[in-house]
């Protein structure tokens, strides 16, 4: 069932990003600037807050570009011909359509799922994707497939650029068939536009500063997550992202943050003190569902502390 914020029906992102902050909307919206003219969306991943901010223009950008390439795909191309080539390759590859056949029909079942069957058939279609050069359409949908039979849904890529993620349990369920659905009706619907760009090299002065609003969802530093893996984020990322966001605030621009300033047993001291000089609002929400965190029943002392740092 679609989530419903005042009047506005709220859509799912078609990708598991860890941290993905779907569940959190309800707490994060309203807490937006009432007037938004553009918001940036710096960091967008799945683009659940993007796809969802009322706003009149946003502008979506990441570093992961073969994510990137597959949002323009949904934006530019029509929903019939997504999913007519989704269903081609998985038909191309043999792998399992549960929607259509069900689960014993692959000698599997909902419980330990559809891993064992696609196993194979998803490391020819991960083997034939890594071999292909260049960008097109079809290779942005063989990246979602990808997804979609992936180990929790996740990216991931090796140091080579090459994607290395091991099959999941999970196929191209009906769940899944209408988040895409209902994401790209709505992408199609808002004026929205999704670029590749590292925040590092993010030049404030080119965005109209009238009513400008930028949300700002970055890695956690102390979270264990595939993102985390070989120092991907680290104390250096934490403190040139802070400045940044210290010189949005010195252009009278509005930013909102998310972040954890705790994580069981670890804390973020350097956002710590650093949100001091800003509104910190704690949120409801622990990520006990995410693979990268310890089982909270086993663990009745583990901790997340959620934030949306404003300077509003």
């Amino acid at each position: 069932m679609s989530k419903i914020l005042g009047n506005y029906k709220l859509v799912k992102s078609p990708l598991n990003f860890t941290g993905g902050k779907y569940r959190l909307l309800n707490q994060l919206l309203p807490l937006f600037p009432k007037e938004i003219n553009t918001m940036v969306d710096l960091f967008s991943g799945g683009s659940n807050v993007g796809a969802n901010v009322e706003a009149n223009k946003i502008i979506s950008i990441d570093n992961q570009k073969e994510l990137i390439s597959l949002f323009n795909s949904f934006l530019l191309h029509r929903k019939e011909n997504i999913f007519q080539t989704i269903f081609h390759i998985i038909d191309t590859y043999n792998l399992s359509n549960s929607s259509k056949y069900g689960y014993e029909y692959y000698g599997c079942n909902s419980m330990d799922g559809l891993g064992s069957y696609n196993k194979s058939r998803f490391t020819k279609l991960r083997e034939d994707y890594n071999g292909l050069i260049g960008e097109s359409f079809y290779k942005d949908m063989m990246f979602y497939t990808i997804t979609i039979y992936a180990f929790n849904n996740q990216i991931r890529f090796n140091n080579e650029g090459k994607c290395n993620i091991p099959v999941g349990k999970r196929d191209f369920n009906n769940n899944l068939q209408r988040n895409l659905s209902k994401f790209i009706d709505r992408i199609k619907s808002i004026d929205i536009e999704f670029h590749v760009a590292d925040f590092i090299d993010l030049d404030i002065d080119k965005y109209d500063e009238k009513d400008l609003f930028f949300y700002v969802d970055p890695p956690y530093l102390i979270a264990k997550a595939t993102y985390n893996e070989k120092n991907g984020w680290n104390v250096d990322n934490e403190e040139k992202l802070l400045r940044l966001l210290d010189q949005i605030n010195s252009k009278g621009i509005k930013f909102a943050l998310s972040n954890i300033i705790e994580n069981n047993d670890r804390r973020n001291i350097i956002l710590e003190q650093w949100s001091r000089k800003y509104k910190v609002h704690y949120l409801d929400y622990s990520y006990r569902n995410s693979n990268y965190q310890k089982n909270r029943s086993k663990n009745k002392s583990s901790k997340t502390m959620e934030v949306l740092v404003t300077n509003y």
